[in-house]
């Protein structure tokens, strides 16, 4: 299924900003605080639970060694601490692979950092029981290589964690506010299921809700982050607070949507599990 790989390059692709309005934005709209991560992952860790948790957890029975692949501050994988024997990290942001290495280092969890993109780095990479990769799919145009460079590093089991829309989406009304500029809405979870199956792969897969903290701590967060998600200045902060408290966010719901709250997991077997 070349097409669905092709589809899915093609509207990955879509998301990128006009040049103009990228060319007058004060910061990238692409860089997510590290604060974030960090937070993600200590919730992760004080409270693991979900599909994506479970999945990977059953796979480290017996114990094993796992590789997150795009760990940002651990929350895939430092939650399955209690049954890794190893852990190692892919990332392309060296202060995250920094971060990453300290919490598994408090842990007491042995663990090598690997800087450079997935898959072009995977030729250093060990192979691990388990391999975790969490909202980084949309972040891929070649989907099919990613993912099978993930199966052939899993002995036992591969879990894949992805919001079911873009999890940009929610911000394409404020995208026709500010700019009028019309935003995508694929592709999709399915989509990427879609990818995997013409690579051969056959994943489960379970979709679920996150019912827990918000993204943000605070309404001012929320805002912060948004403006620079939309390329808006910082005079523009005031006109988009009051958006955003029109769309039902405020101190007490720092939010503006559920669609990074609406996941689906795929898990699949490892290539030692695939072999006859």
């Amino acid at each position: 299924m070349a097409e669905a790989a092709e589809r899915w390059r093609q509207e990955l692709a879509a998301w990128a900003i006009p040049d103009e309005i990228l060319a007058a934005a004060d910061e990238s709209p692409w860089v997510l605080p590290p604060a974030l991560f960090a937070r993600r992952a200590r919730v992760a860790v004080d409270a693991p639970y979900g599909p994506s948790y479970e999945r990977a957890w059953e796979a480290l029975q017996p114990s094993g060694s796992v590789l997150d692949v795009g760990p940002g501050a651990g929350a895939a994988s430092l939650p399955l601490a209690e049954h890794t024997t190893h852990l190692s990290g892919v990332d392309t942001d060296e202060h995250m692979l920094q971060q990453f290495a300290v919490s598994a280092a408090r842990r007491g969890l042995p663990c090598d950092t690997f800087l450079g993109r997935w898959p072009d780095v995977a030729d250093r990479v060990p192979v691990a029981d388990v391999v975790v990769c969490h909202h980084v799919f949309y972040n891929v145009p070649d989907l099919a290589d990613f993912a099978t460079q993930l199966t052939t590093h899993a002995r036992r089991r591969v879990v894949v964690e992805v919001t079911a829309a873009h999890p940009l989406v929610r911000l394409n009304t404020l995208w026709r506010h500010f700019h009028d500029v019309e935003r995508p809405e694929g592709p999709t979870a399915e989509d990427a299921l879609s990818v995997l199956r013409g690579a051969g792969i056959q994943p489960n897969a379970e979709r679920w809700h996150r019912a827990d903290n918000p993204t943000y701590v605070s309404f001012d967060e929320l805002v912060d982050m948004t403006r620079k998600r939309l390329c808006l200045p910082r005079s523009r902060a005031g006109d988009l607070e009051s958006v955003l408290r029109a769309m039902g966010a405020d101190e007490s719901h720092p939010d503006i949507g559920s669609s990074g709250r609406d996941l689906v997991t795929a898990w699949w077997p490892g290539a030692e599990l695939c072999m006859p």
